[in-house]
């Protein structure tokens, strides 16, 4: 794919804002455990990355997709995961199926304000017992007359402690697991909705993640994306662009840590040497460099396939695996030449190490992008 100066000025612009307005402060919404994203998002809206692949009618930029990786690898080089990864359930999680399957009215009333950073927006797919088994879910929607009644909880939920509206996929019918479930937006200010405090999490911590209740919850039925019932169809063709983003997101990251351990190593000595010096290290660190271009190059490949209009699952499901097995190949290894700083708190290395731990679970565990791969390989067993 040609990088146009369209691309390249994008670029810019967040990169711009990334050195700005977030690397200042990621220590101190470390400590409080929250970023104000309300405050964030407003920024982000005015400078148009938060619609960059959304209809034009409703705010967006009405760009491909590529623009949006190329906006995911710039957002991603911030120090700390917490605010890109919060960034990616708005634009890449919990908007594209209301985009492209949403009526009018729904997308006006929660996508529009969504692009403009005035509502921040969580996806509810994963529950106490049912994350990566998307077909296992509980939580149900029954109609009642011209709505829904809600009942459930959704877990582990980014951006749920100062989140607007939930893309929440429910039961709403006795049917086929696969074909039982709708995704609804849900405001989270409706009555019999509770949210638990944020969970205490290793890593990403100032992105708030929280445990959300649904008890008689009533939403009109109008607020379902596309039709009753497909939900499950729905949301599997929500999960690439979401984890395009996620690998995409983390590749300037990656580049920015193996360089700060360049840097790090250059003026660490030992035995009267810089420790970058010994061949075990450098070569090391080029082995590194080297897996991270070739995860950019799958990405891309994968952006392509679906900005064509093709099936990207297979592609997206490798680089999404890829990227959680990578990442915690690079960051044990850079932490190691740190020595005994890289054990310490503040450290971007150690925030590194714990913050992308989640990128091999959330989002489609390893495992199961492997069963993905596997289904397009048709290498699976036989049921008979």
């Amino acid at each position: 794919m040609q990088e146009t100066a369209e691309h390249k000025a994008l670029r810019k612009t967040v990169s711009d804002f990334v050195n700005n307005e977030l690397d200042p402060f990621i220590n101190e919404w470390e400590k409080d455990g929250r970023a104000p994203l309300h405050e964030i998002f407003k920024k982000m809206g005015d400078l148009g990355l938060l619609g960059i692949h959304k209809p034009a009618d409703f705010g967006g930029l009405g760009l491909d997709y590529s623009y949006n990786l190329a906006f995911a690898e710039e957002i991603g080089r911030a120090y700390g995961g917490s605010i890109p990864m919060a960034v990616g359930v708005q634009t890449d999680m919990a908007t594209p199926a209301l985009a492209r399957f949403g009526s009018d009215a729904l997308r006006q009333e929660f996508l529009a304000p969504a692009i403009a950073g005035d509502m921040v927006a969580c996806i509810g797919v994963s529950e106490a017992g049912a994350g990566s088994d998307v077909a296992g879910l509980k939580t149900t929607a029954k109609t009642n007359g011209d709505d829904y009644i809600i009942n459930g909880s959704k877990m582990w939920i980014t951006n749920a402690t100062q989140g607007d509206f939930i893309c929440l996929l429910a039961n709403t019918s006795d049917g086929p697991v696969h074909k039982n479930k709708s995704l609804i937006i849900v405001p989270l200010n409706t009555k019999g909705i509770s949210i638990s405090e944020p969970i205490d999490k290793i890593g990403m911590r100032a992105s708030d993640t929280g445990q959300i209740f649904f008890d008689d919850v009533r939403v009109p039925k109008r607020n379902v994306i596309g039709q009753e019932n497909q939900g499950f169809m729905i949301q599997m063709m929500q999960f690439q662009e979401e984890r395009m983003y996620a690998a995409a997101s983390g590749l300037k990251n990656m580049e920015r840590l193996i360089q700060d351990t360049i840097d790090y190593t250059r003026e660490r000595k030992t035995f009267g040497q810089p420790v970058l010096n010994n061949q075990v290290v450098h070569f090391k660190l080029a082995e590194l460099q080297t897996e991270v271009e070739a995860l950019r190059a799958l990405t891309w490949k994968a952006c392509q396939q679906h900005i064509d209009g093709e099936d990207a699952t297979k592609l997206a499901s490798m680089a999404k695996l890829k990227l959680g097995r990578l990442w915690r190949e690079l960051t044990d290894a850079c932490l190691q030449y740190w020595g005994g700083m890289g054990f310490t708190w503040d450290n971007p290395v150690s925030r590194a190490y714990r913050d992308t731990r989640i990128l091999s679970i959330a989002g489609g565990s390893d495992e199961m992008m492997l069963g993905m791969i596997a289904k397009y390989m048709d290498t699976l067993p036989s049921r008979r």
